[in-house]
């Protein structure tokens, strides 16, 4: 009798669980009409992936689920591939460039995204959609007062007086192939009095404190015009090209050709300087990512007008 029972048991058990998995969030690409949007862990990302999904919520009746905090574009990418997502928020053409698609770094921003859009539509059947108008690359920072003590406008204006400048930058650009810091100083004919790799958080309080006197940074971040940071001109265009695009699976925009539409309203509509400060809003001010996209988005009625 106890066997009896204890094999009913296993069994209700096992059917809960079977019908747990499957209810799983996060697994499997659209259904019922569900859109799924996948977004990286950084601020950037979430507030993004919340305006497409508001846009989307507002244009059309498809319900939209957020799959948050994807470590990487290489791991959005993969979950893209394996059907997970329906729509990746933040793809940048030099990540992806040398990422998913194995290519080599190209400076010229719009032979690179030619070069994405291509790859991604041959080889994963992905659109990759025009820009929505900033680009986070690595961007050389100072300080108002150390740009006028030493004339500092560009990059190369660093040359004359690098004896000089302690600088800090992002612990994995110290060693990146490519556009890392022994790539950099070769070709801008740079050696820094010091350099301190560090966490990004810590360089730009560093910079602000007059701890030192250059930081490697984000273009996007919203510290730049907090702290009334100069951003110095990479003026022999080093650092590949960092465009951020949507990319949306073909067989979704097959499905519902309505996504395109309202995708498309968002390309140019958010320069670096307006990324800087939507980033600072939810960073500085501690707003919720959805709930700066929502602002932005009412302030801009929705791009109703395009």
């Amino acid at each position: 009798m106890k066997f009896k029972l204890a094999t009913k048991l296993t069994a209700i058990l096992l059917s809960i669980s079977l019908l747990s998995a499957c209810a799983l969030p996060g697994l499997g690409g659209s259904t019922d009409g569900t859109i799924k949007i996948g977004t990286m862990s950084t601020t950037e990302s979430q507030i993004v992936g919340n305006i497409v999904r508001q846009m989307i919520e507002h244009d059309t009746d498809l319900k939209v689920e957020m799959v948050n905090n994807l470590g990487s574009s290489v791991v959005q990418h993969q979950a893209m591939v394996n059907g997970d997502i329906d729509i990746s928020a933040t793809r940048y053409t030099g990540t992806d460039l040398v990422g998913p698609l194995g290519e080599e770094p190209i400076k010229d921003p719009e032979k690179a995204l030619e070069a994405v859009k291509k790859g991604f539509a041959d080889r994963f059947d992905q659109y990759w959609f025009d820009s929505y108008g900033f680009a986070n690359t690595y961007a050389f920072m100072v300080r108002q007062d150390t740009a006028k003590k030493y004339n500092l406008k560009t990059v190369s204006d660093m040359r004359a007086v690098e004896n000089q400048l302690v600088a800090g930058v992002d612990n994995s650009w110290m060693e990146r192939a490519g556009d890392g810091y022994k790539a950099f100083s070769k070709e801008y004919d740079i050696t820094f009095k010091k350099i301190f790799p560090m966490q990004i958080g810590l360089i730009y309080t560093a910079l602000k404190n007059d701890q030192m006197d250059v930081a490697l940074g984000y273009s996007t971040d919203g510290r730049i015009p907090t702290y009334n940071l100069v951003v110095l001109k990479d003026d022999k265009h080093f650092f590949p090209p960092y465009d951020a695009s949507p990319m949306a699976t073909d067989k979704i925009l097959k499905e519902h050709p309505e996504l395109k539409t309202t995708i498309n309203k968002l390309v140019g509509t958010i320069s670096t300087e307006e990324m800087q400060k939507l980033n600072y809003q939810a960073d500085g001010e501690l707003k919720e990512p959805s709930i700066v996209a929502e602002e932005f988005l009412k302030k801009h009625n929705y791009f109703e007008d395009k």
